[in-house]
């Protein structure tokens, strides 16, 4: 008898091991939805990162950019995914954070529709003009835009993106009247301040500082609250306009009802991926530095975001077009 129960149960878990194998994460591709365009920050960041998974894992992990309605459309997609590890989301603040105050309808909701899975990276961000531009630093500029109200266009990456708010805040902040020019993608806006089409943009430090580099873009001011490490002789516009300044940050989701073991090796590795020299090594290429944390400090961070920008976007007046 005893006998026997010792084989029923060696049947057991060796029927056990083999559902664990076959049943093993991640067993085929998973899809990471960008929701914003390619050619900017979020996009940059989530390929870097997208690329150290496939090669820990051994399984591909692929970037699918879900653009339009400021990340919502993206967002809202993630939101409805199925929850079983196999779509995850990569995303900006703005979307995450900003969005449910900009818009009446998001398609999704910030808290109840994710599970965080892991902050990743802060990103510089910067105002550039065309180097033809008479101002050179934000004094000149205000300057500039106070004796001229409403002459110079801004582009953005589009209506309720964080290059617009950052504009919008900026106008608030300094009283001075920009033209709004929303685009679709933040790569789309600086390739026509490069040409000359739009005098000025808001833009990401991964999306415009081969530009700069290349001189084919001046920085007027750092958005962020610090000097950017890769460009430590731009003043930040906080120099100037005494309290202005954001640090925007980028992080992984999935699906709410996602299991938490699932959550918990995908966090795994992506703080393994950020240890990597390589990924630091092109996060810096980029402007950006890699921001490591766990599921529930992701969580708190989205909560206190939640009211800081609720806030901001109120004083500001910032709304989308």
């Amino acid at each position: 008898m005893r006998q026997s129960i010792l084989i029923a149960l060696a049947a057991s878990f060796s029927l056990w091991g083999s559902v664990w194998a076959q049943e093993k994460y991640p067993n085929k591709p998973v899809t990471i939805i960008v929701p914003q365009a390619a050619g900017g920050a979020n996009d940059a960041i989530a390929r870097v990162v997208a690329q150290k998974l496939t090669e820990q894992t051994g399984q591909s992990f692929v970037v699918e950019n879900r653009a339009g309605a400021g990340g919502n459309v993206g967002t809202a997609a993630a939101a409805k995914a199925k929850p079983d590890g196999y779509t995850l989301m990569i995303t900006a603040d703005s979307a995450q954070v900003i969005n449910p105050f900009l818009y009446q309808r998001t398609g999704f909701d910030p808290v109840k529709d994710f599970e965080p899975v892991a902050p990743l990276a802060r990103a510089g961000y910067v105002l550039v003009a065309n180097p033809s531009f008479p101002a050179n630093n934000m004094s000149e500029l205000i300057a500039q835009a106070k004796a001229n109200p409403g002459k110079f266009a801004i582009a953005s990456a589009g209506n309720g993106t964080l290059n617009h708010l950052i504009g919008e805040m900026l106008q608030k902040a300094t009283d001075i009247k920009l033209q709004h020019i929303p685009y679709k993608g933040a790569a789309a806006a600086a390739t026509d301040v490069v040409s000359g089409q739009v005098p000025l943009s808001v833009q990401s430090m991964p999306s415009s500082i081969a530009f700069v580099r290349a001189g084919k873009l001046k920085v007027l001011g750092v958005v962020n609250e610090k000097r950017v490490a890769a460009l430590p002789d731009a003043p930040t516009i906080g120099e100037t306009v005494k309290g202005f300044g954001a640090t925007p940050w980028y992080g992984m989701f999935a699906p709410a009802g996602t299991p938490k073991d699932l959550v918990q090796f995908v966090q795994n590795e992506v703080s393994k991926a950020l240890d990597s020299a390589d990924a630091r090594d092109r996060l810096a290429t980029l402007g950006c530095e890699p921001f490591k944390g766990t599921s529930e400090q992701l969580a708190a961070i989205v909560r206190d975001d939640l009211v800081r920008w609720s806030r901001i976007v109120k004083e500001s007046g910032a709304k989308v077009d």
